[in-house]
Formats: structure tokens, sequence, C-alpha cells
């Protein structure tokens, strides 16, 4: 039976990292929103895209997103019915939760952090961030909230 993680929480918190511990123990891909999200204004197409593109069950993949060009870039195809971890803000939502679901066996994870550890850590990987944090934190409010399994704070 097919194996779905999404793990979602705010910028910074640690979901990345997490993620690719997650996916390096267990043996399986890790998807990585930030690889997709259509530009600074994009998280919730983002979010979207995991249901529709993601988690597709006969072309599963998604169009890579070209952070210097600010373009689409190559579609980059996931094998159907792989076990993944999917990460990122937005990766939890009704729609995703359902269609991996469709595909088996799926948990849900929130990662949490306090703002200022998210912010530091988030500017500190990425210094070109700095001019979009804020317009980034008010999308991530507008993302529904739907209940996950289990909620991780990071210190």
């Amino acid at each position: 039976m097919t194996y779905t993680l999404l793990i979602d929480g705010p910028s910074g918190a640690g979901k990345t990292t997490l993620a690719n511990q997650i996916g390096q123990a267990l043996g399986i891909q890790v998807v990585h929103l930030d690889d997709f999200y259509p530009g600074w204004g994009g998280l919730a197409e983002g979010a979207r895209m995991v249901a529709d593109d993601v988690l597709d069950p006969a072309t599963p993949g998604y169009w890579r997103w070209n952070w210097e060009q600010y373009t689409r870039g190559e579609w980059v195809p996931l094998v159907p019915g792989a076990d993944l971890v999917i990460e990122g803000v937005g990766a939890v939502t009704e729609a995703s939760i359902g269609k991996a679901k469709a595909r088996g066996d799926v948990d849900t994870l929130r990662v949490i952090a306090a703002a200022e550890t998210r912010k530091a850590r988030a500017l500190t990987r990425d210094p070109g961030y700095a001019p979009w944090w804020d317009m980034w934190a008010e999308q991530e409010k507008l993302l529904p909230d739907v209940p996950v399994d289990v909620e991780v704070r990071r210190v």
C-alpha cells in the first residue's frame, strides 16, 4: 500500500530539515513545495498543485519553478504509486489529504516554531527572502486551518 506523509507549517519552522531526515530514514522521496511555488505570490497555487499534480494517480509530478528567471521550468515526473514525503507551506489541505487517502495510507504533520526563530532561520537560509517575508506571511494566514495528526515544535 502506498504511503504519503504531508508536512506543513509556516516558513522557517523546520519542515524541510525534518522531511529530509524522515525521507532518508524511510528511504522514500521527498517533494519540496519550494521547488514549484509559482513565485512569491504563489503559495495558494502551490498548495493546489500538491493535490492536482504531485498526487495525480496516473501522471504525478510538478512544474519546477525557475526562481532566477521567474518562470515555470521543466516538468519533474514522479513514479506513480511511490511512497512520498511532501513538505511545504500549504502541503496539508482537504484536497491533498483526500488525494493522498485515495493513494493509500496518509499521515499529516505540522511543524511549528516561534516567529522570531522562524524568520532568523529563513533569512539565514535565503537572505534574498527578506523583502518577501511579510508578503509570504500574509499568504500563510489565508490558508485554511486543517487539523493534522501530529504537531511538532522545533526549537
